[in-house]
């Protein structure tokens, strides 16, 4: 299970109503069930990344809740993992031990935890590289391990903030189908942080726009189009502009 919750979300950076404070989200609400794939889209300094590291633990809302199958997200742990931009490896850990380090937090036994971590080697197409420093991979391969790690504890919810943002625009265009395929082979429920319209609509289920800060829930769409998606469709072109359209507006507001 994995529905996630987000309840009348606050977020306000120091003391309310002080001069300096600044208000990042405001009453935000929607509800994802489980094993759908959701991204939140917004331009800089709506508070999409603010809104997911609540949703990971890391922060704490000033109001409101964001719930995993009903129960609060207070502190960080496995159930709820992060992907992050920078992939965040252990530079001196190899693929497999990167991947495995997860497991060994959570007192897997040995014998399991290496059987689930050539599992996920294999899930994500690193056969191989088991042995290799992050150092020694590319940025695609690099985000495979990123993957790999999160996915090998089981958790119900996995956050992804921007995470192919660094790379090319061909190795992100494959990590977005390979990120598919993974999704599609072992579901989970995702909250997906991105500026980019064209990986919204290619990747999710549901699409969150945020208006400029404070973030508010500006729409809530969900994308009824078959996968793979076909950017080349009118469906596609319409869905396009028309969250084109909305991300201009609040740009165009806030000048």
């Amino acid at each position: 299970m994995g529905q996630v919750a987000v309840s009348a979300v606050s977020k306000i950076y120091g003391e309310p109503g002080a001069i300096g404070s600044v208000v990042a989200l405001d009453n935000v609400s929607f509800e994802i069930p489980d094993n759908r794939f959701c991204a939140i889209l917004g331009h800089s300094g709506c508070g999409k990344t603010t809104l997911l590291n609540i949703a990971a633990g890391f922060e704490q809302a000033t109001k409101g809740v964001v719930t995993v199958d009903g129960t609060p997200i207070r502190e960080p742990g496995w159930q709820h993992t992060m992907i992050f931009q920078d992939y965040a490896l252990f530079p001196w850990m190899s693929v497999a031990q990167n991947i495995a380090f997860g497991l060994e937090m959570k007192n897997i036994p040995r014998p399991e935890r290496e059987q689930v971590t050539r599992h996920h080697i294999e899930l994500v197409g690193l056969q191989g590289f088991e042995h290799k420093l992050p150092h020694h991979l590319s940025g695609g391969m690099r985000q495979r391990v990123a993957i790999a790690r999160a996915l090998a504890v089981c958790p119900r919810v996995l956050l992804m903030d921007e995470p192919f943002a660094a790379l090319d625009a061909q190795n992100r265009s494959l990590m977005q189908d390979e990120l598919v395929c993974i999704w599609q082979r072992e579901p989970k429920t995702v909250l997906l942080v991105t500026h980019s319209i064209d990986e919204a609509i290619k990747l999710a289920d549901y699409i969150v726009v945020m208006t400029r800060r404070p973030g508010r829930v500006k729409s809530f769409i969900e994308v009824d189009l078959p996968r793979p998606r076909d950017e080349d469709s009118a469906a596609y072109a319409k869905l396009k502009r028309r969250l084109r359209m909305s991300i201009h507006d609040e740009i165009s507001d806030d000048q």
